[in-house]
């Protein structure tokens, strides 16, 4: 276990000798089989694919729970050994969490509470204290096995609002390695995030960390102004890597440390993208639906069964757009993949049948022989299938409520290698920040003017199409994943 008497002696010991990756789930899921023995398979999700290559090149320890409860942690180090770590270039450390665990920290607080409060959903949250003291629980549970793992001079690195605690609970089992945070999800306005019962406890989670890092300007803004509506005072200082925050005598201990918090959007590993684009399996793919779709305009939608991705919305402004265009009806068709999630918790499961029904109203509107104007489709993909349709569409319609970054929109500009392509970006999606001036944004709560933006994309000539996508792809290959991570790293002192 890496402690130190003092934490002053532990901060001087770190070097930085081997990245600690902490997040809610691994890269790996496993799973029972009917015989009784066991398949992994890699875990969904924007985070592990933005992480797994970077830990390829990395190696190191990531530390997470494998998607299955009420097994022991030998058991499932056991098989992550047999099934997964032959191959890989870094180390899987299991976190056992047991149903119980899984429905209250998982489904409980993290999607029942932090999710719908930070994406300003504040009458979804079902602030359950039982949720709350089992959150508490899960995180010293992650705290204890890294302190099984990390030595001195191992750099810890948290990920998400899962796992908030973690830093805390590392300080009182005496662990005093560097660690930092990254949120990759949006933070909220002080008046929004004061709602939650036990927002200073959070806080003070938060400001155990070394380094925070966030998606953009606003979400940094937006933690600065809790933490003045909290402490009497606060000191900001501009930094090379953010800004420097130290403050008053708040019964933490922090004395004189600072901590730093920088806008670090998140990215993708471009070259990975291009690759699998490229690949014969995904060229078969796209040659295929390309002849299906014939000359019609495609426009794909791809997104995780959440309300925060504004697919009623969406599925409103494609309404919009026939009724206003009827010139486009039988020349457009909407490609809209769902990407099954949380399927336990009442508000997805509402969330689909909901969905389900729109998508039906607008079928069954304006459906004609040999057309039908939105093909639904609730399912998983592989990268090659997934980069054959992003190749094939013409326009990515990316309308989320908010969120974090989005990585759908930059994964589409990747895969267009012909360099044709509009995005319609929300200018809630962290995207925005770095892809606004390129994409066409929308406000996805006004159905008239998306429809009218994509009326726009439809229309546009095929030299603005081009220069604009290039644009876009020359941003995202300037910052791919490999960058976003030596970036953090930099900025939190622990770059290798």
């Amino acid at each position: 276990m890496a402690s130190q008497d003092s934490e002053s002696n532990a901060v001087s010991q770190v070097g930085g000798d081997r990245l600690i990756m902490v997040s809610n789930r691994l890269p790996v899921s496993l799973e029972r089989t009917e015989d009784n023995d066991w398949r992994a398979h890699p875990a969904a999700g924007g985070l592990v694919s933005a992480l797994d290559p970077v830990m390829r090149r990395r190696g190191g320890v990531w530390v997470g729970w494998p998607g299955i409860a009420d097994e022991t942690t030998d058991t499932l180090r056991r098989v992550l050994d047999e099934r997964r770590h032959a191959e890989g270039d870094y180390r899987l450390e299991p976190v056992a969490l047991s149903a119980e665990d899984i429905a209250g920290f998982y489904e409980g607080f993290s999607n029942e509470v932090i999710w719908p409060l930070f994406h300003n959903r504040f009458t979804a949250c079902r602030f359950d204290p039982g949720y709350w003291q089992v959150y508490q629980r899960v995180n010293r549970e992650f705290a204890h096995r890294i302190s099984e793992v990390a030595h001195a001079g191992d750099f810890i690195w948290v990920h998400d609002y899962h796992l908030v605690n973690v830093a805390a609970a590392l300080r009182e089992l005496g662990v005093y390695n560097r660690s930092s945070f990254f949120q990759h999800i949006p933070f909220p306005t002080a008046d929004i995030f004061c709602n939650l019962p036990w927002w200073r406890e959070i806080v003070r989670g938060l400001l155990s960390y070394d380094f925070i890092g966030v998606q953009t300007v606003t979400d940094r803004s937006n933690f600065l102004d809790v933490l003045t509506t909290m402490f009497d005072r606060v000191e900001t200082e501009a930094s090379a890597s953010g800004i420097d925050i130290e403050i008053g005598d708040d019964g933490l201990a922090r004395h004189q440390r600072r901590l730093r918090i920088g806008t670090v959007p998140i990215s993708i590993d471009y070259a990975h993208i291009e690759k699998v684009a490229a690949s014969e399996e995904s060229l078969a793919c796209a040659a295929r639906f390309r002849e299906s779709w014939g000359d019609r305009t495609v426009v794909i939608g791809v997104d995780r069964l959440d309300y925060t991705k504004g697919l009623p919305e969406k599925f409103e402004a494609f309404r919009e757009l026939l009724r206003r265009h009827p010139e486009l009806r039988t020349h457009v068709t909407l490609q809209q993949h769902v990407v099954p999630s949380r399927q336990q918790v009442p508000e997805y499961i509402e969330q689909k049948q909901e969905i389900e029904r729109r998508v039906g109203e607008v079928n069954g509107e304006f459906t004609e022989p040999g057309w039908v104007p939105i093909h639904y489709i609730f399912h998983r993909m592989d990268q090659p299938e997934l980069m054959a349709h992003y190749q094939v569409a013409d326009i990515a319609l990316v309308t989320p409520l908010k969120d974090g970054m989005n990585l759908v929109a930059k994964e589409f500009c990747a895969a267009k290698r012909d360099g044709n392509g509009v995005l319609i970006l929300s200018e809630f999606a962290g995207a925005a920040a770095e892809l606004g001036e390129h994409a066409l944004l929308v406000n996805p709560h006004d159905v008239v003017s998306t429809a009218e933006c994509i009326h726009a994309a439809c229309r546009m000539p095929v030299a603005e199409r081009r220069r604009r996508m290039q644009a876009m792809r020359k941003i995202i290959r300037a910052h791919n994943a490999f960058d976003w991570v030596e970036e953090f790293l930099r900025a939190a002192g622990a770059a290798a």
